[in-house]
């Protein structure tokens, strides 16, 4: 069975169980949130350690095949564009449909969250490198420890091949160990799924939000059946580029439900071998810096939920001048939330609603209730970027062994 149809499977009977047994009895409801934050956290266990035995394997094999600045450069230019695309596709949708307005709640005041900068710079450099494999939520820590090793293994790769050995038999345990991982979650995922289903019902009972779960479905829609299709299409000559959104279907439905962006990456690593061919020196470079830079997905639904509120408090126009802060706001900012794996999309949210000021401060209160399915499209989008993202600089730098689809896990 494909894997993809484990995980549609797992997350239906999740979704269905949510409908039939008492999720409204309180202590019932703690054990189903307590099941899925523990099998977030056994999804999670192996992403450290398999980034960071694998980080070491890809900087080692780039440098030494002289493809690294090739690698990063594309990589680079990738999460920039499709950043870029995300924000101006969610800026468009609302600034050109108008949905409804949102009721004004009055809900008590809490404090503005802000990004501490200075401290996210610090702590990629722990006062041990030893601590960088403690760091489970900001992977861009130990990946910089990784790539450290990678690099100086490859300068003398005579002297240091104990060390690459001993980093690539590590990758290809931690590997092995976390397809069996992945086997598992979908089982695993029927928890999640039923404890995503139980706040989701809440959401879309209510009606308030719909107009605006609508949008993010049309945008999600036009980007991994239009817009990425034809990148793929027109930057790779690929004539078959729907092929990728095949392979991303599993950690797509992953994604979802979990709206962690850490979670899905073995599962995405797994698919871009095993569908896609990419090797592993591409994936083990592309899909870390991915999953912590490439947060265009955040910025959309951050963009789309912030004009809602905007139309929700005002009746009038929004300035020019404030839809370039709005885009500007969210395009940059989007980069910063690496630390955050699950539900930075509405920390952007709270920290624009913050530094526009002008009574916003606390709005973003109105769109409290709807944060789950925000994170979760947010996680989706980023999800869908990395794979295509991957798959492109695997093309670029011929670093990729293509699969026919009856070979796709």
């Amino acid at each position: 069975m494909k894997v993809w149809i484990k995980y549609l499977l797992g997350i239906a009977l999740g979704i269905i169980t949510a409908f039939i047994l008492p999720v409204e009895n309180i202590q019932f409801n703690n054990f189903i949130s307590f099941l899925t934050e523990f099998f977030i956290r056994f999804g999670r266990y192996l992403v450290v350690p398999l980034i960071f035995s694998t980080g070491i394997i890809s900087i080692n094999k780039l440098r030494s095949s002289k493809l690294l600045f090739k690698t990063f450069g594309w990589t680079l230019i990738i999460i920039v564009f499709s950043t870029f695309i995300l924000t101006l596709a969610g800026l468009l949708s609302i600034v050109i449909v108008r949905i409804p307005r949102i009721p004004i709640t009055v809900d008590n005041a809490v404090n503005a969250v802000r990004f501490d900068i200075k401290g996210l710079i610090l702590s990629l450099f722990p006062y041990s490198g030893f601590e960088a494999l403690k760091e489970g939520s900001f992977l861009l820590v130990s990946l910089i420890f990784s790539f450290l090793i990678g690099w100086e293994s490859a300068s003398e790769e005579t002297t240091f091949k104990p060390v690459f050995s001993l980093a690539d038999s590590l990758s290809k345990l931690f590997y092995n160990i976390s397809v069996f991982f992945t086997e598992v979650l979908s089982v695993l995922s029927i928890a999640i799924a039923c404890n995503w289903a139980y706040t989701f019902r809440d959401i879309i009972t209510s009606g308030i939000y719909t107009s605006m779960i609508i949008m993010f479905l049309v945008d999600l829609v036009l980007v991994v059946a239009v817009i990425y299709p034809l990148i793929l299409r027109y930057v790779c000559h690929d004539p078959h580029p729907y092929k990728v959104l095949y392979a991303s279907l599993a950690p797509m439905f992953l994604s979802f439900i979990s709206g962690d962006s850490n979670l899905i990456l073995p599962l995405s690593i797994r698919h871009a071998k095993e569908s896609l061919g990419i090797r592993r020196r591409c994936s083990g470079f592309t899909f870390p810096i991915f999953s912590i830079f490439a947060r265009g997905g955040s910025a959309l639904v951050s963009v789309i939920s912030f004009i809602v509120i905007w139309r929700s408090y005002s009746s009038l126009s929004i300035p020019f001048t404030d839809i370039l802060w709005i885009f500007g706001i969210a395009f940059g900012m989007s980069f910063l939330l690496g630390g955050l794996p699950s539900g930075g999309a509405f920390v952007l949210l709270t920290i624009m609603c913050s530094q526009y000021g002008k009574g916003f401060e606390t709005s973003f209160l109105l769109l409290k209730p709807a944060a789950l399915i925000i994170c979760s499209f947010a996680t989706l989008f980023d999800c869908v970027t990395a794979m295509f993202g991957s798959y492109i600089v695997a093309v670029k730098t011929k670093m990729i062994e293509h699969h026919t689809l009856q070979h796709f896990i």
